[in-house]
């Protein structure tokens, strides 16, 4: 499994950034292999992560070769005040079962 963290500064968001983010969203919901997603904000810094989990690098990447993808990446600095992305392996998801989380149906 892995797991991409886009973490940003908020900019200035308009209806076109919404509508892009909505696509992407719906894009990696519909790929085979999407797990799922959380999202995140930190009330001291202001900035935002969102992490999507796959069940594989493929399935990843074929939302990072999305047209919708393709083009936030190309616009993002209209929205953004910066941005970083992390992609991970998941080696190990555990948890007590009391909380809802995209890998529960996984963990060990």
């Amino acid at each position: 499994m892995f797991v991409s963290t886009f973490t940003f500064a908020k900019g200035s968001f308009d209806e076109a950034f919404h509508t892009l983010d909505n696509a992407i969203a719906e894009a990696a919901r519909a790929i085979t292999g999407y797990l799922g997603e959380e999202s995140w904000e930190n009330p001291t810094t202001g900035l935002v992560a969102n992490s999507y989990y796959w069940d594989s690098m493929a399935a990843l990447e074929q939302l990072m070769q999305h047209p919708a993808h393709r083009a936030a990446k190309a616009q993002q600095a209209r929205w953004l005040a910066g941005y970083h992305v992390v992609i991970a392996q998941v080696v190990a998801s555990h948890g007590d079962g009391r909380i809802a989380h995209p890998l529960a149906p996984r963990a060990d």
